[in-house]
């Protein structure tokens, strides 16, 4: 666990880093920019939403077949060539396919004419993020999981703002800003690529003929298969808002759903780090190892996804005041999709479990019954709700998701992630958001600081009494350490 930790905290401290320029970018900079054409951020998203999808098609599961079999595998060099071929034949068959039935997709999608006409975007991004996943896998494997994280959470959304910037103040029209935005995700593959060749991970074998082409393909199949059904909904939302309604509401989305999903940061810097070892202890058969890192991500993942919540709504009033009028609308899309994260959070990291155990195929039921169940709630919520719909089917599909992954690992495994200190930081949560709620100063700067100061100390020192989580104990003695030594 000292190499999650470690790496866990680097990484976290470059997530919230890339999450406070994200939260410049989303929350104060693209509302003011495109204030009077919000359709062109709702355009962008949209374009981001349909290459991700996508990109798991022309993927099929290469990321994490890599991230699975690479300490089994003694010739790095064919594992790599065979995850660069297959993203590469997925990306030609999706383009011819487009090619000859782009008209048909148009109207069968309902698309909006301003993203017919930049829809050649979408293809260039599928490029970049299918092989950026692939160089990411590869740093991983070397338990190198900060160069991809400083690339994608800080240098994107650096340059992102860069041009924000540069757009607000008209020295470029809309067309060469989405121009550049693209490009971002070309350098931030560039640079990846040049990272791992100059640390000697890459090496190329024209011959694959120590491949077990069976069981890569059968596990690739699954595990495909299930990571476009969390693909889809992750970004299914946005998709639907723009099927259902227009690319303003896309915009509006956007910014809130960004606000609430922001308490999942700390999950994902866990997640990146701790799938290679639950891989290896998988190999390893060290069902010790796998039920400590269950329980301590969960753990960790509540304490710091909980306390983000917490400030998040205790601030959400005066955050929405700071926005232009028309994007102040999405309080109740902020809550939603903040409790689902933070019940997903809880829960510890039971994907990359199931996905590395001899139970994989689970991981492709679950992610279908998610699809499933989120189409069925976004049809029936959007057209009533509108985007708190949208947010709604996003809540109640995570958490019934979790819950029947928490079912699967303890049926299977005789394992889950929690304890009493699960009821315990939770009670804890409610008392410090009762008690800093009534704060109500007549500036809303003021009212902000306060607020998330004074909620932040309490949690804090609760918390650390307590010894709800000795890797953050440990965290901050090392810190205060090495304060005091200095």
């Amino acid at each position: 666990m000292g190499v999650i930790r470690n790496q866990s905290i680097r990484n976290s401290i470059i997530f919230y880093l890339g999450m406070t320029i994200g939260a410049i970018n989303t929350v104060l900079v693209y509302p003011n920019v495109f204030n009077d054409q919000p359709e062109h951020w709702g355009l962008i998203q949209l374009i981001v939403a349909y290459a991700v999808v996508l990109s798991t098609f022309t993927s099929f599961g290469i990321p994490k077949v890599f991230l699975k079999f690479f300490p089994s595998f003694k010739d790095k060099s064919q594992l790599l060539m065979y995850s660069l071929l297959l993203p590469s034949i997925g990306l030609l068959f999706i383009s011819i396919v487009y090619f000859f039935l782009r008209d048909h997709i148009f109207i069968l999608l309902k698309m909006d004419p301003l993203l017919q006409e930049n829809f050649i975007y979408v293809f260039i991004l599928i490029f970049c993020i299918s092989f950026y996943e692939i160089f990411s896998s590869l740093s991983r494997s070397y338990l190198d999981a900060i160069t991809p994280v400083v690339l994608n959470e800080f240098f994107l959304k650096t340059f992102n703002l860069i041009i924000l910037v540069i757009h607000g103040f008209k020295y470029i029209d809309f067309t060469t800003f989405l121009l550049l935005y693209v490009i971002g995700y070309f350098i931030k593959l560039f640079v990846l690529f040049m990272i791992n060749l100059k640390n000697r991970r890459i090496s190329f074998s024209l011959s694959l003929s120590n491949l077990n082409f069976n069981e890569l393909f059968k596990f690739g199949l699954y595990v495909f298969a299930g990571g476009l059904s969390i693909m889809i909904v992750t970004r299914l939302d946005m998709l639907m808002i723009g099927y259902l309604l227009d690319l303003e509401q896309v915009a509006f989305y956007t910014l809130a759903f960004y606000i609430g999903n922001a308490i999942a940061i700390p999950g994902r810097s866990v997640t990146s780090i701790s799938v290679p070892l639950i891989s290896k202890a998988w190999q390893d058969q060290d069902y010790k190892e796998i039920k400590l890192i269950y329980t301590k991500s969960a753990i960790n993942q509540l304490i710091i996804s909980g306390l983000l919540f917490i400030v998040v709504w205790l601030n959400i009033d005066d955050v929405l005041l700071l926005l232009p009028e028309k994007f102040s609308h999405g309080k109740w899309v902020v809550f939603y999709i903040g409790f689902a994260q933070l019940v997903n959070m809880s829960c510890g990291v039971n994907g990359p479990i199931i996905v590395n155990s001899k139970y994989y195929k689970f991981d492709l039921y679950t992610n279908v019954f998610l699809l499933l169940i989120t189409i069925l709630l976004n049809y029936l919520l959007i057209p009533v709700f509108g985007i708190d719909g949208a947010a709604m089917a996003t809540a109640i599909s995570i958490v019934f998701f979790n819950f029947v992954r928490l079912i699967i690992i303890y049926n299977k495994m005789n394992i889950q992630p929690f304890s009493y200190k699960t009821i315990f930081t939770i009670l804890i949560l409610f008392f410090v958001y009762f008690v800093c709620y009534k704060v109500n100063l007549d500036n809303v700067f003021l009212n902000i600081l306060i607020k998330t100061i004074l909620s932040i100390s309490i949690f804090a020192i609760i918390c650390y009494k307590s010894n709800l989580s000795d890797d953050i104990n440990k965290l901050v003695n090392d810190l205060v350490f090495r304060f005091l030594k200095k």
